[in-house]
Protein backbone atom coordinates (compact mmCIF):
# COMPACT_ATOMS: atom_id res chain seq x y z
CA UNK A 1 0.00 0.00 0.00
CA UNK A 2 2.31 2.90 1.09
CA UNK A 3 4.80 1.58 -2.38
CA UNK A 4 1.75 2.18 -4.55
CA UNK A 5 0.92 5.82 -3.28
CA UNK A 6 4.36 7.12 -2.09
CA UNK A 7 6.28 5.99 -5.49
CA UNK A 8 9.00 4.47 -2.83
CA UNK A 9 10.33 0.63 -2.21
CA UNK A 10 9.27 0.13 1.37
CA UNK A 11 13.18 -1.63 1.45
CA UNK A 12 15.74 0.87 1.98
CA UNK A 13 13.40 3.74 2.61
CA UNK A 14 14.54 5.89 5.18
CA UNK A 15 13.28 9.33 6.48
CA UNK A 16 15.90 12.22 7.32
CA UNK A 17 17.07 11.60 11.02
CA UNK A 18 15.06 8.96 12.23
CA UNK A 19 14.99 4.89 11.65
CA UNK A 20 11.28 4.67 9.89
CA UNK A 21 10.82 2.16 7.78
CA UNK A 22 7.59 2.86 5.15
CA UNK A 23 4.97 1.53 6.84
CA UNK A 24 5.46 3.41 9.93
CA UNK A 25 6.35 6.01 7.56
CA UNK A 26 2.60 5.76 6.52
CA UNK A 27 1.24 5.31 9.99
CA UNK A 28 2.15 7.67 11.59
CA UNK A 29 1.51 10.42 8.80
CA UNK A 30 -1.99 8.93 8.48
CA UNK A 31 -2.63 9.55 12.28
CA UNK A 32 -1.10 12.75 12.21
CA UNK A 33 -3.12 14.40 9.62
CA UNK A 34 -0.19 14.27 7.38
CA UNK A 35 -1.24 11.64 4.89
CA UNK A 36 -0.21 13.94 1.98
CA UNK A 37 3.39 14.02 3.39
CA UNK A 38 3.53 10.39 1.49
CA UNK A 39 1.66 10.78 -1.75
CA UNK A 40 4.05 10.87 -4.90
CA UNK A 41 4.53 13.83 -6.40
CA UNK A 42 3.64 12.09 -9.54
CA UNK A 43 -0.36 11.86 -8.31
CA UNK A 44 -0.50 15.61 -8.25
CA UNK A 45 -3.30 15.85 -10.93
CA UNK A 46 -5.11 13.08 -8.18
CA UNK A 47 -7.65 13.90 -5.49
CA UNK A 48 -5.90 14.26 -1.83
CA UNK A 49 -8.98 13.04 -0.35
CA UNK A 50 -9.40 10.24 -2.67
CA UNK A 51 -5.45 9.33 -1.57
CA UNK A 52 -5.65 9.76 1.47
CA UNK A 53 -8.95 6.86 1.68
CA UNK A 54 -6.66 4.83 0.05
CA UNK A 55 -3.80 4.92 3.20
CA UNK A 56 -6.75 4.77 5.29
CA UNK A 57 -7.82 1.46 3.38
CA UNK A 58 -4.24 0.39 2.86
CA UNK A 59 -3.73 0.38 6.51
CA UNK A 60 -6.96 -1.23 6.91
CA UNK A 61 -5.64 -3.96 5.04
CA UNK A 62 -2.81 -4.53 6.78
CA UNK A 63 -4.29 -5.49 9.95
CA UNK A 64 -3.10 -8.15 12.21
CA UNK A 65 -6.16 -9.47 13.29
CA UNK A 66 -7.81 -11.39 10.12
CA UNK A 67 -11.77 -10.00 11.34
CA UNK A 68 -10.04 -6.19 11.04
CA UNK A 69 -9.33 -6.49 7.64
CA UNK A 70 -11.89 -5.20 5.10
CA UNK A 71 -13.26 -7.95 2.25
CA UNK A 72 -12.73 -7.04 -1.11
CA UNK A 73 -16.15 -7.04 -1.13
CA UNK A 74 -16.26 -3.83 1.47
CA UNK A 75 -13.28 -2.28 -0.16
CA UNK A 76 -14.99 -1.79 -3.69
CA UNK A 77 -18.13 -0.49 -2.07
CA UNK A 78 -15.72 1.72 -0.09
CA UNK A 79 -14.18 3.00 -3.19
CA UNK A 80 -17.52 4.05 -4.79
CA UNK A 81 -19.25 5.60 -2.13
CA UNK A 82 -18.23 8.07 0.06
CA UNK A 83 -21.04 8.02 2.33
CA UNK A 84 -19.21 4.97 3.73
CA UNK A 85 -17.63 5.29 6.83
CA UNK A 86 -14.15 3.55 7.18
CA UNK A 87 -13.22 2.03 10.91
CA UNK A 88 -10.19 3.50 12.72
CA UNK A 89 -7.37 1.23 11.94
CA UNK A 90 -5.46 -0.34 14.43
CA UNK A 91 -1.56 -0.07 15.23
CA UNK A 92 -0.03 -1.96 12.55
CA UNK A 93 1.56 -5.70 13.71
CA UNK A 94 5.07 -4.45 11.82
CA UNK A 95 4.98 -0.81 13.05
CA UNK A 96 8.29 0.05 14.12
CA UNK A 97 8.43 3.10 16.48
CA UNK A 98 10.97 5.81 15.04
CA UNK A 99 14.17 6.53 16.83
CA UNK A 100 17.19 8.57 16.14
CA UNK A 101 19.76 6.38 13.96
CA UNK A 102 22.64 5.63 16.00
CA UNK A 103 25.91 5.72 14.29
Amino acid sequence: MPEIVSGKKSSGFSCGQTAEDLLSFAWNNWGDGTASYLIDPALNGGSRSEITRCIHIGLLCIQENVADKPTMASIVLVLNSYSTTLPVPAEPALFMHSGSVSQ
